[in-house]
C-alpha cells in the first residue's frame, strides 16, 4: 500500500481534462443558479420553483465541493503549491460572487409558509424539509443582499487570507533540533518519544522556533477575531459564541450543562496528571513536555501494515461495515501517513459522500497514539459513509456532532486494547487513553477560555504576541490547575492550533469535549444493548446532517441539556483515573527511590 494518498478519484492533477472542464463549469453553474433565483421574483408554481432552486444548488454544490476539496488536499501536503494557491483564489473568487444570490434564495425559502404542503407534494422537497426550516430560523440574521455580497467577497482577502497565512507560516517555519533543521510537525511528534531527553529537547526547540513567526500569526489572530466580532454585531447575534451555537444547531443550555460537569470533574484530571508526574520523578506537577510521555511497558512501534491489522482486529467484532471501510481506506490510498516539509501538522479527515470516499491526513510516527489518531480520523470517514445516501445538501454536519463517530472509534479501540492487556502493558494503555481524554477536557477547556478572552479583549484592544502568551498561560493554569508544573507550560499554543484561524468557524474547541463525552455515553449504551445498538447508531450519524444536536441525541434516548448525562460520561473517565492511580501507587510503593 502507498504511504501517500491518491486524489485520482477527484482529479489526477491540475492538467486533468476533468479538472479543467469543471473549473470552467463553475461560472456556467453560477449563471444557471442566478437564472433560477431571478425567476423566483415572478409568480409561478411554488413547488416547481423550489425544486428548480434546490436542483440548481445541488449542481453548484457538487462541483464546488469537488474542486475545493481537491485544492485543499493538495495544499495540505504542500503549502508552497503555487498552482493550488492560484486555483483556490480563482475558485473562491468566483464562488464569492454568489453570496448575494444565496441571501436572496434563503430569504425566499424563509418566506414559504406552507412547507408541509410543499414537502407532501414533492419527494425532493420532502428530503430538504429540515434545510428549509433551518433557513427560516437563520433568516433573521441575514443582512441586505448587497451587504451579504460584500462580506463574502471581502473575506477572501481578510479572514480567509489571515487563516492561510497562519497555515503557511506554521508549516514552513524551520525548527533547529540538534544542529539540524526540521519542521513543527516532526518536532511536535517527538513529544511521544520514549526518551525523556528527546521530549524535553523537542519542547525547547519548538518554543524557540515560535518567536520567528509569533508576531505575524498574532496579527492573523487579531484580525480574524475582529472580523467575527464585527459580523456578529452586524447580524444581531449576542456574541461570537451565540452565533457559533446557533450555526452549530446546539443550545446554550447544552453547552452550559457540559461545561459545568467538566469543571466539577477537573480535580480528577489534575490528580491523574500529578500521579503521572510522580511516576516520572517530578514533584511540582507534570511539565508540559511530559504530557504525552508513554507509560508502562508498551514500546511498540507500528508499521502501516501492522496498524491496519490492529485496527481491524478491534473493529471487526464491533461492526463489520466499519471494518470493511477501514480495509478499503488502506487498499485504495485514502491516507497520507508521514510528516514531510510543507505538509501541515496534526490530522484531519475530509470526505465527499457523493463519491463514497474520504481522505485522511496524519503525521504518523508509529506509536500507539498515532494508531488511535488514525482510528479517530477513520471514525470521521465512517460518519461520512453513513451520509452517502443523503442528498448532497444534506451531507454537512455541525461542529458539536462532528466529533461523535471519531471519538466513539477511539473509545472502542482503547477499551478493547485495555481489556486484553495485563500488568504494565495495561497501565500503559490506560494512561494513553487518559492522555487523550485529558486533552479533550483540560486542553479543550483551556482553548475555550483563551478564545473567549481573545474575543472579549479584541472588542477594544489589539493583542500583541506577549499579551496572547499571557492569556494562553492564564487559561492553561485555570484548566490544568496544579496538575501541571507552572514553570513548564506552553505559551505558544495559540500559534500552532489552526482551530483559532477561521472566520467562519469560531470556538472550534468545545465540540471536541462534546464529541468525546457524547461518544462515551453512546459507548455505554452499546455495552448495555450490544449489537442491537448499531442500527440506532447509524441512524443517529445520518441524522447529524439534518437535525439539531439535541434531536440527534434523542434518537439514543439522551437529554443533552441535563448535567446528569455529562456526569455519567465523566464518571466513566473518573473510574479509569482511579484505576490508574491505584496501579501507579503500587508501582511507586515497589520502587520508592525511583528517580525521573
Amino acid at each position: 500500500m502507498n504511504q501517500e494518498w491518491s486524489l485520482d478519484a477527484l482529479y489526477t492533477g491540475y492538467d486533468d481534462p476533468n479538472f479543467v472542464r469543471d473549473m470552467e463549469r463553475i461560472p456556467e453553474e453560477i449563471e444557471a443558479y442566478r437564472g433560477v433565483i431571478a425567476s423566483l421574483q415572478q409568480e409561478g408554481d411554488t413547488a416547481k420553483q423550489l425544486r428548480e432552486l434546490l436542483t440548481a444548488e445541488e449542481r453548484l454544490e457538487y462541483f464546488a465541493m469537488r474542486l475545493s476539496l481537491f485544492i485543499h488536499l493538495k495544499q495540505a501536503v504542500n503549502s508552497s503549491d503555487e498552482q493550488a494557491a492560484a486555483a483556490s483564489a480563482r475558485l473562491h473568487m468566483q464562488l464569492s460572487t454568489t453570496n448575494k444570490d444565496s441571501a436572496i434564495a434563503r430569504k425566499w425559502m424563509a418566506s414559504l409558509d406552507n412547507l408541509e404542503e410543499l414537502a407532501a407534494s414533492d419527494p425532493l422537497i420532502a428530503e430538504y424539509e429540515d434545510l428549509l426550516r433551518q433557513a427560516k430560523k437563520e433568516a433573521r440574521y441575514l443582512l441586505s443582499d448587497d451587504v451579504e455580497d460584500v462580506i463574502g467577497r471581502m473575506n477572501l482577502s481578510a479572514g480567509r487570507a489571515w487563516g492561510d497565512l497562519q497555515e503557511f507560516l506554521t508549516s514552513c517555519v524551520e525548527v533547529e533540533y540538534e544542529g539540524q533543521p526540521t519542521n513543527l510537525s516532526a518536532i511536535r511528534n517527538m513529544a511521544y518519544s520514549e526518551d525523556p531527553k528527546v521530549r524535553r529537547a523537542a519542547y525547547e526547540a519548538e518554543l524557540a522556533a515560535y518567536p520567528k513567526i509569533a508576531d505575524s500569526v498574532a496579527f492573523a489572530l487579531n484580525h480574524i477575531k475582529s472580523q467575527v466580532n464585527m459580523e456578529t454585531e452586524l447580524r444581531g447575534y449576542d456574541s461570537a459564541l451565540d452565533m457559533t451555537l446557533k450555526q452549530a444547531r446546539m443550545s446554550r443550555k447544552t453547552l452550559d450543562a457540559m461545561l459545568s460537569s467538566m469543571r466539577r470533574y477537573l480535580p480528577k484530571f489534575h490528580a491523574y496528571l500529578r500521579t503521572k508526574a510522580r511516576l516520572l520523578g517530578y514533584e511540582n506537577g507534570l511539565p508540559w513536555f511530559e504530557l504525552f510521555a508513554p507509560m508502562g511497558e508498551d514500546p511498540r512501534k507500528f508499521t502501516i501494515e501492522e496498524t491496519k491489522e490492529y485496527l481491524l482486529s478491534h473493529f471487526r467484532p464491533f461492526s463489520s461495515d466499519l471494518a470493511d471501510m477501514i480495509e478499503e481506506a488502506f487498499a485504495n490510498d485514502w491516507i497520507d501517513f508521514y510528516p514531510r516539509k510543507g505538509k501541515r501538522g496534526g490530522a484531519f479527515c475530509s470526505g465527499f459522500p457523493a463519491l463514497k470516499r474520504s481522505w485522511i491526513l496524519t503525521n504518523f510516527d508509529g506509536t500507539l497514539g498515532d494508531v488511535v489518531t488514525l482510528a479517530h480520523e477513520l471514525g470521521h470517514a465512517y460518519h461520512n459513509r453513513n451520509l452517502e445516501e443523503n442528498r448532497i445538501l444534506n451531507t454537512s454536519y455541525s461542529m458539536p456532532v462532528a466529533e461523535t463517530a471519531s471519538t466513539f472509534n477511539e473509545t472502542v479501540i482503547m477499551s478493547a486494547a485495555i481489556a486484553e492487556a495485563e500488568g504494565d502493558a495495561k497501565m500503559g494503555l490506560l494512561e494513553s487513553q487518559l492522555q487523550d481524554t485529558t486533552q479533550i477536557i483540560c486542553d479543550i477547556y483551556s482553548r475555550y477560555l483563551f478564545e473567549t478572552a481573545v474575543f472579549e479583549a479584541r472588542k477594544d484592544s489589539f493583542l500583541f504576541a506577549p499579551r496572547l502568551k499571557e492569556e494562553m498561560l492564564k487559561a492553561q493554569k485555570e484548566a490544568y490547575g496544579d496538575g501541571l508544573d507552572p514553570e513548564y507550560l506552553h505559551p505558544y499554543m495559540w500559534v500552532c492550533k489552526s482551530h483559532y484561524y477561521s472566520s467562519s468557524r469560531s470556538f472550534y474547541n468545545y465540540p471536541y469535549a462534546f464529541g468525546g463525552l457524547f461518544a462515551r455515553g453512546l459507548y455505554a449504551k452499546y455495552l448495555e444493548e450490544g449489537e442491537a445498538f448499531l442500527p440506532a447508531y447509524r441512524k443517529l450519524l445520518r441524522a447529524t446532517a439534518t437535525s439539531d444536536a439535541e434531536s440527534v441525541a434523542e434518537i439514543a434516548g439522551i437529554d443533552l441539556t441535563q448535567p446528569a448525562f455529562w456526569d455519567k460520561s465523566l464518571d466513566m473517565v473518573a473510574n479509569d483515573i482511579d484505576t490508574f492511580i491505584a496501579l501507579a501507587e503500587k508501582k511507586l510503593a515497589a520502587a520508592p527511590d525511583r528517580k525521573g
